[in-house]
């Protein structure tokens, strides 16, 4: 990547896409932010990033503003140009669930993006954070912002969080990939799917999360109803319905001499069985017709 010695960002008020933009940059760049306008040397230098401000998108010359683009664009914020420039953008659109939301946040605001969500604008009062809050309004504060700063710190462990997001889950989908079972099973003269993920050494942290993700990535989310992963806390495994599928209740299994944990909501539960044979009975058993 470049030699990179300055950020400079818009002044006033500060919003999601340039402060996540910022903080996928301090990820790569130990160097200073500053909320101002930028000169035409800021534009032209291959040293300084000029980011949500210049009206111009040049990622060689390291601008990456999407104002000038026209409205009937697809909305992209400064946060999918960095992104972009990073070479993370398409992961994120898959993995990052509020990436899509953001985007359409900056660049058609509230009421347009509720119609695109279907939802009453007031949701995103409802959802707003004290934390979203006060991170936005100190970095709006600010003109100046340099390394060692507590906010240019936190600004940077959240680039880094995210960056690091997108390669560990993308290396979970792709270790999910490469060993998981689709099981097509009966019961009660009704055809369910089941994804499997077998127990492997080294066992993958969070084989739950890779393997939702997994099923989501392959579009299988009409014909998957159950998943079966490893019990990171025991030899056996765990058991959950995908999305919530109304058929299957977890709770019917609980009096199983192999199962140790039931969710009475009936969501998941862990068992000691190890055998897939036996695994197969369990998903059997806690299948019921609506």
């Amino acid at each position: 990547m470049n030699s990179v010695e300055l950020i400079v960002t818009h002044p006033g008020g500060a919003h999601k896409d340039d402060f996540l933009a910022c903080s996928a940059l301090l990820a790569h760049y130990n160097v200073a932010i500053e909320r101002r306008d930028p000169t035409a040397e800021d534009l032209d230098s291959p040293g300084t990033i000029v980011v949500d401000i210049g009206h111009e998108h040049d990622p060689a010359k390291l601008n990456f503003d999407h104002h000038q683009f026209p409205r009937e664009q697809d909305p992209v914020c400064a946060l999918s140009l960095v992104l972009q420039y990073l070479g993370a953008y398409e992961d994120a659109m898959r993995f990052f669930d509020w990436l899509e939301t953001a985007e359409w946040l900056d660049c058609r605001g509230p009421k347009d993006t509720a119609e695109h969500l279907n939802v009453h604008p007031e949701i995103f009062n409802q959802l707003t954070s004290p934390i979203d809050q006060t991170l936005m309004r100190r970095f709006g504060l600010i003109k100046k912002l340099e390394p060692g700063e507590p906010l240019w710190e936190m600004m940077k462990l959240v680039g880094q969080d995210m960056l690091d997001f997108l390669k560990t889950i993308r290396e979970r989908v792709d270790f999910v990939a490469a060993h998981a079972e689709h099981w097509t099973m009966e019961a009660n003269q009704e055809t369910f799917q089941v994804v499997f993920l077998p127990r492997t050494e080294p066992l993958p942290a969070e084989p739950s999360m890779g393997i939702i993700r997994y099923v989501m990535e392959k579009g299988l989310d009409v014909s998957v109803a159950g998943l079966v992963y490893p019990d990171r806390r025991g030899e056996g495994y765990g058991l959950s319905r995908y999305k919530d599928h109304p058929h299957f209740d977890f709770a019917r299994i609980a009096g199983e001499m192999d199962v140790h944990f039931a969710h009475k909501k009936g969501f998941v539960a862990k068992s000691s069985a190890t055998e897939k044979d036996r695994l197969k009975e369990l998903l059997q058993i806690a299948w019921h017709p609506q």
